[in-house]
């Protein structure tokens, strides 16, 4: 499927080849929720980074969010995560570790987006407390993260490259 997306003032847009364009899973992870907002949580999409188009790029700004763990000594993540630099939009996130994938945040994309057959909501663990946490029937929670992928949901459903 296609995407287009843009920050909120419109100074960047930007075009993607998305394979997992359905916007299943809520993450709750204090980076998420810090960076992203949208409800407390973020929603990554899986696009094809090959195919990313950037018009505005001198407007993109990069954060490296530092990873805290209890016990453990704090690190900065390697993973990009985009924004506007002029209104503070989050428009993506990119990882070394998985290099062809860009995970755009579905509430940057205009294209219409496909609603999910079930949410996976996770990071529960970190999860605000005056969150509202979905629950029931078609929303399935996870403390951290599920071991399914992002394709392998969109695979288990059916929805691969649909939209």
């Amino acid at each position: 499927m296609h995407l287009e997306g843009s920050c909120h003032c419109r100074a960047v847009r930007f075009s993607l080849d998305a394979d997992s364009p359905v916007p299943f899973m809520h993450c709750h992870c204090s980076i998420c929720r810090k960076t992203a907002g949208g409800g407390g949580y973020a929603i990554n999409l899986g696009g094809d980074a090959r195919t990313l188009k950037v018009k505005g790029e001198k407007h993109l700004g990069t954060y490296h969010a530092v990873m805290r763990e209890e016990g453990k000594r704090a690190t900065r993540s390697k993973a990009e995560r985009r924004f506007c630099l002029k209104c503070g939009s989050a428009l993506w996130l990119w990882d070394p570790r998985w290099p062809e994938l860009i995970h755009p945040h579905a509430s940057a994309i205009d294209t219409p987006l496909p609603k999910p057959p079930e949410v996976v909501e996770a990071a529960l663990d970190f999860a605000a407390d005056w969150e509202d946490v979905p629950k029931g029937r078609g929303h399935k929670h996870f403390a951290r993260f599920p071991s399914e992928s992002l394709a392998e949901w969109h695979q288990r459903h059916g929805l691969e490259g649909q939209g």
